[in-house]
């Protein structure tokens, strides 16, 4: 199933949304301009040797077309009214720190990983996870197949936003036993944490007062 849009109404443009999708571009492209490995190597997140700085660098950086494309439609789709609600400014410091939980979250879990992690999935799973919280009554207008066509239907925000939840939740509770210093992957708890902090910490952002009024 992919989400198209939100049944929510914006009020207010989605600046950092923008920015967030162009700057992640922007780093791609210039990626495939370098020598294979070279950006995710200096600023992807390797638990073995981790510099602090990673947990914020590695959220720019993208393995392929499909991993960049599809995170920047799912931020697209639901970053949009998270920062309606909260505000630019807060938008950014609040994708920000879901992206480092995230990442502080996939250390604890992998202290002993070599590979270097790299995405911008945990920020975005946490914008997800905020709009869960913000948006419990929404719907998702989703393509989904049907056979060998496809149609949309509108899915209930919370349905589709917990079985993605359960897909990555499983997914690294099945991950965990072929976990090894050598082996790569997604990072699964990764997203599990990003979603969770959303959900943890939206509240604490309050919201704008427009936003309110519009209410």
């Amino acid at each position: 199933m992919i989400p198209l849009r939100s049944t929510e109404h914006t009020y207010s443009t989605a600046t950092v949304t923008l920015i967030l999708i162009v700057l992640n571009i922007v780093i791609f492209f210039y990626g495939r301009l370098l020598p294979p490995g070279v950006l995710e190597t200096h600023y992807g997140i390797v638990p073995d040797r981790l510099r602090m700085s990673t947990l914020l660098t590695s959220m720019f950086l993208h393995g392929g077309w499909l991993h960049v494309i599809g995170n920047m439609w799912f931020l697209w789709v639901f970053g949009r009214n998270v920062e309606d609600v909260i505000g630019s400014g807060k938008f950014l410091l609040f994708y920000l720190l879901c992206g480092l939980a995230a990442g502080l979250i996939h250390v604890f879990l992998n202290p002993f990983s070599r590979i270097p992690t790299i995405g911008a999935s945990g920020a975005i799973a946490g914008v997800m996870g905020a709009y869960v919280i913000k948006f419990p009554r929404a719907r998702i207008t989703t393509l989904v197949p049907i056979f060998v066509f496809f149609t949309t239907i509108e899915v209930p925000a919370i349905l589709l936003l917990l079985y993605w939840f359960a897909i990555q939740f499983f997914s690294g509770v099945g991950s965990i036993r072929y976990a090894q210093v050598s082996n790569g992957g997604t990072a699964w708890f990764a997203h599990v944490g990003g979603f969770l902090a959303g959900m943890l910490l939206i509240n604490l952002f309050g919201e704008k007062r427009r936003w309110k009024q519009w209410q």
